[in-house]
């Protein structure tokens, strides 16, 4: 029906006939000459109707926002002074000759260049949201990153291969979905968090690289860039070591970057350490564009009688920390009580603070509640530790080093965004050396930091066993402007190992067996050294794009409470399916009963 998209239109059309077919973005009367701006999901031209073509000129005097039309006319320039360069069609139009309604429209619940759209609103009328020549653009790009990321695989030798949706309900962390079986029933299904057990079986069976860009499902409590299906670009190597592994990887996101929207990243990307990470910034995660550090006071607290820092100080898993602010000064008592409810969301109990008027004359230039706790000495080498000058505002952390590392690291990330501190607009760090094991004081167990087929830095099984809290994994995180990007590690390939694990991690021999026997029997016939990792395209589209939400990726999100307000799912299910899948409802007895 159409012999071009809108948006392809240019001036090497000047007297082309063109068939158009698309949507009514807007119409406009302008004294008997109406404008209509025809939209296709490659952008908008400019169609004008004269009335000396009186039958269509009383067709496009009738259309609406959003009706859809095949228009027929002759491709000209604008004329002098009505440019649009804001348009990649705005130096031409095209005059209407013909014009058919292909379909009416109501009126929409939104205009589709309003600013701001209500979140229920947009997700519940979703497709005409997807519309909008943003939601167009943020769906290509995703298109564009899919192809390209195969592209490069598929030219380093990697082979797409697809795992199963229905399978085997594992301890991976998050809950999972579970799917009741018909054919068997009492048992259940379970929908994969990630394909990470048979891209390693994969491994094992030879088939040496692997990608898969994957659908994964994860019961979990919901947030801006996280949903309940997911999609994950899925890299899984034999015979490779974590630097060629991360060395790749990056090769991958540079070449990515550059061919889809332009962007030369700083190459090569930095490591660090986890340690050096939460001990810099308190986070795993950390924005390099914010210059805003922590600074280590742990050592100079312990002897001040202030318990507020003397006690964390003091503390085994304590932790004291400052937190310059450069020209903080000018922050008003307001802001610093606003800062001090956001850092008791992370748990928090307050938010001391010093300000720096002037330096040179010890605490005669400081303005601060706390003055009166700390010796001269002690704020003479904390205001030369934190490089204070005047205007500058120090705050203070002191808690748990669990609790001090959320709240001022949220707190650090919140004064960059506050004072426009950000430097550059890419900033990429691998993170390494995690700790192979956390502690779960609450069920006095090891929890495994990543998961539990990471493989520890030590090969002696005994070795990991006698000391689990001090072992580092192989395990490797990229992380862009204080996003995870991506995640991944070695892999255990050898049994013993991967038994001592699972031991560690409180599944016995029995347990292990049932919930990983075909792994564990797997790595006794000739399993490989191999590694992988694994990017959330969702995330990836969402930095690339400039959004805030992976809802603004995915074609049809759910909301935070895990429905999807378009098709009212989930929904419940018939007594007659639930009788075939031998499931039987308890409903909650009512006070007739």
């Amino acid at each position: 029906m159409r012999s071009h998209y809108c948006g392809q239109l240019n001036t090497s059309l000047i007297d082309q006939e063109v068939d158009l077919c698309g949507w009514v973005h807007r119409r406009r009367d302008h004294g008997g000459v109406i404008f209509i701006d025809l939209r296709d999901r490659e952008g908008i031209a400019q169609i004008v109707f004269d009335p000396d073509q009186p039958e269509s000129f009383a067709i496009a005097d009738a259309v609406r926002n959003e009706y859809v039309l095949h228009i027929s006319g002759r491709v000209r320039h604008r004329p002098e002074g009505t440019v649009n360069r804001g348009l990649s069609t705005g130096e031409i139009e095209v005059l209407g000759q013909r014009i058919e309604v292909l379909n009416k429209a109501k009126t929409p619940p939104f205009q589709l260049d309003d600013e701001y759209i209500q979140d229920d609103v947009r997700l519940r009328y979703r497709y005409i949201d997807l519309r909008r020549p943003v939601m167009q653009k943020n769906m290509r790009l995703r298109a564009q990153v899919a192809r390209t990321l195969r592209n490069f695989l598929d030219q380093h030798g990697f082979l797409e291969i697809e795992t199963p949706m229905l399978t085997k309900a594992t301890p991976e962390g998050a809950r999972d979905y579970l799917v009741p079986s018909r054919t068997q029933q009492g048992t259940f299904f379970a929908l994969p968090q990630s394909p990470q057990l048979f891209k390693q079986l994969l491994m094992m069976a030879g088939m040496d690289r692997y990608y898969q860009i994957v659908r994964c499902f994860r019961d979990e409590d919901l947030r801006a860039d996280r949903q309940p299906e997911f999609t994950q670009i899925d890299i899984e190597t034999s015979f490779m070591d974590e630097k060629g592994i991360t060395l790749l990887m990056e090769e991958m996101i540079y070449t990515l970057f550059r061919d889809t929207i332009g962007v030369t990243l700083p190459s090569p990307f930095p490591r660090m350490s986890f340690a050096e990470a939460k001990l810099r910034f308190g986070t795993d995660r950390p924005d390099l564009r914010n210059p805003l550090e922590f600074v280590e006071i742990s050592d100079l607290m312990r002897e001040v009688e202030f318990k507020v820092f003397s006690g964390p100080a003091n503390m085994d898993n304590g932790r004291v920390i400052a937190l310059r602010l450069p020209q903080g000064g000018r922050l008003s008592r307001k802001d610093i009580d606003d800062y001090t409810t956001f850092v008791g969301q992370y748990g928090a109990r307050g938010l001391a603070y010093i300000k720096v008027n002037a330096t040179g004359n010890g605490r005669e230039g400081l303005q601060s509640p706390i003055l009166k706790f700390l010796p001269d000495a002690i704020i003479t080498e904390l205001l030369e530790r934190t490089g204070a000058e005047a205007g500058d505002l120090i705050f203070f952390g002191a808690d748990k080093a669990t609790v001090v590392n959320d709240a001022l690291g949220a707190l650090r990330d919140r004064l960059a965004t506050d004072c426009g501190l950000l430097r550059g607009d890419w900033a990429l760090v691998w993170i390494t050396d995690f700790p192979m094991f956390e502690y779960n004081e609450g069920e006095r167990r090891w929890d495994a930091l990543h998961h539990p087929f990471t493989a520890p830095q030590i090969v002696d099984p005994a070795e990991l066993e006698a000391k689990p809290g001090t072992c580092l994994s192989r395990a490797y995180d990229l992380v862009v402007n204080g996003l995870e990007l991506g995640g991944g590690s070695i892999r255990i390939h050898k049994p013993d190992m991967q038994r001592t694990v699972f031991r560690l991690l409180g599944l016995g021999p029995e347990e292990a067996e049932e919930k990983f026997g075909f792994l564990i029997n797997a790595l006794d016939y000739g399993c490989p050294p191999h590694g992988g990792i694994a990017f959330g395209l969702d995330r990836l589209v969402m930095v690339m794009a400039g959004m805030n939400s992976i809802r603004d990726v995915i074609a049809f999100p759910k909301t935070q409470t895990a429905s999807c307000l378009l098709t009212s799912a989930p929904a419940p299910a018939s007594d007659k399916q639930l009788q075939e899948l031998g499931i039987r409802l308890v409903r909650p007895a009512t006070k007739t009963d």
